[in-house]
């Protein structure tokens, strides 16, 4: 059964390509995809299948019910770009000024519709329900997980699996790291209140400047000091803003910056301390301050069981050989909102391939990976599918 799903996927490898080509050329930014969702709803309408639009926002959903047995699964697939300039010098380069698909949302898109064809045209033979979720606005905060799962995207689902194209791993691989996978992402914001004055005369005024490199510095004692040497954590200052010109000292400062972590407790633990600090900083500096601290995304967590299952998986479609140890992430995913809700596993799928110089990191510019990466996927997420059915 597999075998036969393989070798159609290889029939039809070239219409999916052109779809992410296509997707590539028209890329539409978080919270602004119009024409991406019609072209997903329209695709699997014409599969027959039940589909449902405009979830959370601009999210789209399809459900093949199969003739067997089973659990309900939820493949994902994201489908928004990236406020960049496409450098490419491809054919299917972005005809968006400004817009391209720099992280691969686009190829993930490509292979979720190849698996509804794929699944759809044996129908009868398909165990339990596949919800296929596509996914609005990733590249955002709020992004467009919570706002489907407010709307009910994950109503009768028993687990759920993503994929994400990787450039920084080579083509034919997989990776998939059990348990925690990437960081959580929180986002802070500090606006520290002094009194400005003349240059010539410090000490009729509350030097906002000075205070908030003050607090730059002493907020880099949080993981040196305060976080497990063993338990990984970072606090960047992203930015700071204060004062325009050489003798005036000014009366406010902007500190703007991110913390990433993975354990839940030291996540908590760094906004304590980081109140204390901005207090008692601003305190010594008879300065006020006002400081917004934003849960953003929590870390992806992948299930164990469903991991090693996965795992397994993976090693009979691309071999033992090439199922790799894969890092922790320090960036984040929203696809960890899904896993706060219901069992799920996020794995990866090498995309690099020097031959085509497809060597960029992501978020870049030039960032491209090998298309063939497209059946990587299709076959890990079929694998899903029929694992339990094949072992009967």
């Amino acid at each position: 059964m597999i075998e036969q799903l393989f070798n159609r996927l290889e029939e039809i490898y070239p219409e999916l390509v052109n779809i992410r080509r296509d997707l590539h050329m028209y890329p539409e930014l978080s919270h602004e995809e119009v024409e991406t969702p019609k072209k997903v709803a329209d695709f699997l309408t014409e599969l027959g299948l039940e589909v449902k639009t405009e979830v959370g926002g601009r999210g789209v959903l399809g459900f093949l019910r199969g003739g067997k047995p089973g659990k309900t699964i939820a493949l994902r697939a994201d489908f928004d770009a990236l406020p960049i300039q496409d450098e490419k010098e491809v054919d299917y380069k972005s005809k968006i000024p400004g817009v391209m698909h720099a992280c691969g949302h686009d190829l993930h898109t490509a292979a979720l519709l190849g698996v509804a064809k794929i699944l759809s045209e044996v129908k009868e033979q398909v165990p339990g329900t596949i919800v296929f979720l596509h996914q609005f606005a990733e590249e955002t905060s709020p992004g467009g997980a919570e706002y489907m799962i407010k709307d009910g995207c994950l109503d009768g689902v028993d687990v759920i699996y993503g994929a994400h194209v990787m450039s920084q791993q080579a083509y034919g691989t997989f990776s998939v790291v059990e348990g925690y996978a990437s960081s959580a992402q929180d986002d802070f914001y500090i606006t520290i209140n002094g009194r400005g004055g003349h240059g010539s005369s410090p000490h009729e005024t509350i030097d906002a400047l000075v205070t908030g490199s003050q607090v730059v510095l002493n907020l880099q004692q949080i993981v040196s000091r305060k976080v497990n040497p063993l338990k990984a954590a970072v606090v960047t200052i992203g930015s700071f803003n204060s004062g325009s010109t050489t003798n005036v000292i000014p009366d406010s400062a902007s500190i703007k910056g991110t913390v990433r972590t993975f354990d839940e407790e030291v996540r908590k633990m760094i906004q304590v301390w980081m109140e204390k600090i901005v207090k008692s900083t601003c305190e010594a500096a008879d300065a006020s301050y006002e400081l917004k601290y934003v849960n953003d995304c929590p870390s992806i967590w992948n299930d164990p069981d469903e991991t090693k299952r996965l795992e397994n998986i993976a090693k009979m479609i691309v071999g033992e050989e090439n199922v790799i140890q894969g890092d922790l992430m320090m960036g984040s995913e929203d696809f960890a909102y899904y896993q706060k809700e219901i069992p799920g596993v996020y794995f990866i799928v090498g995309g690099r391939n020097e031959e085509l110089n497809a060597i960029y990191p992501h978020h870049h510019p030039k960032f491209d990976v090998d298309e063939r990466s497209i059946k990587e996927i299709v076959k890990v997420f079929i694998g899903t599918v029929f694992a339990d059915l094949e072992n009967e």
